[in-house]
């Protein structure tokens, strides 16, 4: 991003990093700085500080879930064992890094990966285990 001042133009970075243990957590961070490595460090000291824990049955959620995050829109469903990671490439960097195995999901409206991500993230705090009541 470039901000046109008096004494010229300043360039700024933005990272959007993803960070999971690959057995059910997984958070996001976004970090900007004048420099990449710093913008990604920021964003990675976020994302370990915003991880949630995904409840999961074998390698996929347990039930049907909506989001709605701004103009963007996201919905889950599970999957059969063997099915594989059927959604965008921002709620797939997301799913990887938890160790889900096998969702199915779909990205409306937006598709800014900001905007994804967030909804995402709302999304499986939605989630209840298996043995919880809805």
């Amino acid at each position: 991003m470039t901000k046109v001042t008096k004494g010229g133009k300043n360039l700024n970075f933005r990272a959007l990093v993803v960070v999971g243990d690959g057995s059910g957590r997984a958070g996001f961070g976004i970090g900007k700085a004048a420099e990449v490595p710093e913008a990604i460090r920021k964003a990675t000291e976020k994302a370990k500080r915003s991880m949630v824990t995904i409840p999961m049955q074998e390698a996929t959620i347990p039930h049907l879930v909506q989001a709605k995050f701004g103009p963007t829109r996201v919905i889950l469903k599970p999957a059969s064992p063997g099915h594989g990671l059927v959604v965008g490439s921002t709620m797939r960097a997301f799913f990887e890094a938890a160790g889900v195995r096998d969702i199915t999901g779909k990205c409306l409206g937006s598709t800014n990966p900001v905007n994804v991500i967030q909804a995402t993230l709302k999304a499986v705090v939605k989630l209840k285990s298996s043995g919880e009541p809805a």
